[in-house]
């Protein structure tokens, strides 16, 4: 279970000594009137679990999110949202969780929190960051990590709310025959989608400027951002100003038969022949059906070590093309972004049992179903034995590269194309290891550790807001903290590097504009599956 816990960065909601308001918010959005939580000590309200969608249970179960506004099941008085709301019904793959039971979460679950400064207004205007949880796209939630430490850092001058959305065969089914059956694909997106919309059309209530809002996400929520980028070939104007997209995690997208096996696994597993049974199935026993295909795709060899089986897929409509082929065709939506990376990607993901050649090709086989054996010896000639001190560290470099490190470097380098500002960060301190950022800016009781390095969480938490606030990481400090000036990137140029003693600028020949994201960008219809 080790790995979950390193995803999905978990922090207790609010530090112990909170002071609760007696007097408690409420917020009218028009449809509905909400009661919320006041934190006294750090100055903010919070609203839980306000529904942004209808229930996608039944009939609506693979159909794309009903926005709530046109519900008719709403009830008169005040709706309490003091409590956290349940997850999406989360997914295990068998290398994480062979036998997890039941799974965690509801399927009545598209809802969010909205965290605001207790003296905002309607008319308050303040900049907003909207939150997409990261985990795969089968796991986590919108409580995954919080956002009070960037609040209070910021002197209470951003707004952030945090979104669920369908996750695993909920939320990332595909294929021709699911679709012909009567399902939406890419639903998870759709469902971060309407989400983002909501908060256009709601957020001035709390305060918020709907024309200041970024987005933001780490691991699958940074795949979810890129993602969110080339939604729809890339709109000219989006929900959201700016983005942020922590080491995006670029899965593979399956090819239809892939899609469509897993489909088929699904109907197996619930004893079902079409999607009407699908629908009219109980919530636990559909739970237990989904669950069935994470060990049935396992065994198969569907996918391996580390792949989460689930995630989004090119449908050409919603998702049109690969992301690499979108953003070298320019096909994405033109906002500033601010990405970065930790150092060692790939390790959280890697099966520290392997020991030979022999077991590394094996996992290689089933990670790229695709790839000949020209691929297999051009990928060993590229990382071979001799440069690493175990077969573990050869295999966690090969894969952050390809999942991570490399898809950094495709997104960064495109956007310098089209002239977009853009910054990169490599963040080669803490535990270097893939979420490596999270206690830095997300940690409320960070600075009293014992072991903290309070300059750095300054530094990154004043970057990233001041990037929020105003699309640029150099324009405002809140820290005082004198750090030197993040140039925007260029092609090769221009890397932020965070490391243990020091933080500067390099060139990206040092880190990812190397012959092995080459390797991987020519060979991206291999690696994902094309």
């Amino acid at each position: 279970m080790a790995p979950v816990f390193n995803l999905l960065w978990v922090l207790s909601l609010l530090p112990a000594n909170v002071a609760v308001a007696q007097t408690a918010p409420i917020a009218d959005v028009g449809y509905a009137k909400y009661r919320g939580t006041q934190n006294t000590t750090l100055g903010v309200n919070t609203f839980f679990a306000l529904k942004f969608a209808e229930a996608p249970v039944g009939a609506l179960r693979w159909k794309a999110p009903k926005p709530i506004e046109d519900s008719k099941n709403f009830t008169t008085g005040i709706l309490d949202a003091t409590t956290a709301g349940p997850s999406c019904v989360q997914g295990y793959p068998y290398w994480i969780l062979p036998n997890p039971g039941r799974p965690a979460g509801s399927e009545d679950c598209l809802h969010l929190n909205v965290v605001t400064p207790s003296n905002a207004t309607s008319t308050s205007k303040l900049p907003v960051l909207v939150n997409i949880h990261g985990g795969g796209y089968t796991l986590g939630d919108g409580n995954s990590i919080q956002p009070y430490a960037l609040v209070r850092h910021s002197n209470n001058s951003i707004i952030v709310v945090n979104i669920q959305y369908r996750l695993g065969s909920y939320g990332f089914m595909g294929s021709k025959k699911f679709s012909r059956a009567g399902g939406a694909t890419n639903l998870g997106l759709l469902d971060q989608r309407l989400a983002i919309e909501w908060v256009q059309k709601h957020i001035s209530t709390f305060g918020g400027d709907p024309k200041k809002v970024t987005i933001m996400g780490g691991s699958a929520g940074g795949g979810s951002v890129t993602s969110q980028m080339i939604l729809y070939g890339g709109v000219r104007k989006p929900p959201f100003r700016a983005a942020i997209a922590e080491y995006p995690w670029w899965q593979q997208f399956l090819r239809d038969q892939q899609l469509e096996k897993q489909y088929n696994n699904l109907l197996s597993a619930a004893n079902c022949t079409n999607m009407s049974c699908l629908r009219e199935m109980s919530e636990d026993a559909l739970a237990l059906a989904t669950q069935a295909t994470y060990a049935k795709g396992y065994a198969d060899e569907a996918y391996g070590y580390g792949n989460f089986y689930y995630g989004p897929s090119v449908d050409g409509y919603v998702i049109q093309d690969l992301p690499n082929e979108e953003f070298k065709a320019g096909h994405y939506t033109k906002v500033p972004l601010l990405i970065d990376r930790d150092q060692y990607e790939g390790f959280v993901f890697t099966n520290q049992s392997i020991t030979t050649t022999a077991e590394e090709t094996r996992d290689m086989r089933v990670q790229f179903q695709y790839a000949d054996d020209t691929f297999m010896q051009q990928l060993y000639n590229l990382y071979p034995a001799s440069a690493f001190n175990s077969t573990v560290w050869q295999r966690q470099t090969w894969f952050g590269d390809f999942i991570i490190n490399c898809p950094t470097y495709f997104v960064a380098s495109a956007l310098t194309l089209t002239g977009q500002k853009v910054w990169k960060l490599i963040f080669n301190a803490g535990s270097q290891e893939h979420g490596a950022t999270g206690p830095y800016l997300f940690d409320i009781n960070y600075n009293s550790s014992p072991s903290a390095n309070v300059t750095l969480a300054n530094i990154m938490k004043d970057w990233f807001i001041s990037f929020i606030i105003h699309t640029d990481p150099n324009t405002q400090s809140w820290s005082g903290v004198q750090k030197p000036s993040w140039l925007q990137y260029q092609a090769e140029a221009n890397i932020m590097d965070v490391n243990y003693t020091q933080v500067g600028v390099l060139s990206d020949r040092y880190f990812d504009k190397s012959e092995r994201c080459d390797f991987f960008s020519e060979n991206g219809a291999i690696i994902q599956n094309r």
